[in-house]
């Protein structure tokens, strides 16, 4: 939807025209090893922002390798952590699917972190697919919050 705002002054001689163009809004939320490392501290836990899947699948797309970067900077940070790295769904699909999709996705970032240098012996790979949600799987953004990675403190 566009609107416009027209107003004249001076008899038409100065005018101020407004267009205003809405849109959905974005939100860009990024992992931050600091914020990361204060969470699991205080909580013992912390949810990785911007760990990204195609629907069904547990390849680790590309626009993820910021949050990976993040979370290699934290756990290089304080090499005596040891952690699950646990995967969420929504409740979309079927449940055996999803606790086999949440499982796949996190046995695939414990292999992207130790591919980037953290040892397998500081990780372990969690799925509970849809049995922990933060938000309603009523509507398509509380699904989106459901559909995470956790890195809890073991």
């Amino acid at each position: 939807m566009t609107g416009v705002y027209l107003e004249a002054f001076n008899e038409g001689r100065v005018y101020q025209l407004v267009i205003v163009e809405t849109q959905a809004m974005r939100q860009d939320v990024t992992a931050d090893a600091a914020v990361m490392g204060r969470e699991l501290q205080s909580a013992g836990k912390t949810i990785i922002y911007g760990i990204y899947f195609d629907t069904g699948s547990a390849v680790i797309k590309p626009q993820s390798e910021p949050a990976l970067a993040e979370m290699v900077k934290l756990l290089k940070g304080s090499s005596t952590v040891k952690a699950f790295i646990v995967g969420h769904t929504d409740t979309a699909g079927t449940l055996e699917t999803n606790l086999k999709l949440s499982a796949d996705r996190a046995e695939a970032l414990v292999k992207a972190l130790v591919g980037r240098g953290i040892a397998s012996t500081r990780l372990k790979a969690a799925g509970v697919g849809p049995y922990s949600p933060i938000a309603s799987n009523k509507d398509e953004q509380g699904r989106a919050q459901n559909r995470r990675v956790e890195l809890v403190e073991q």
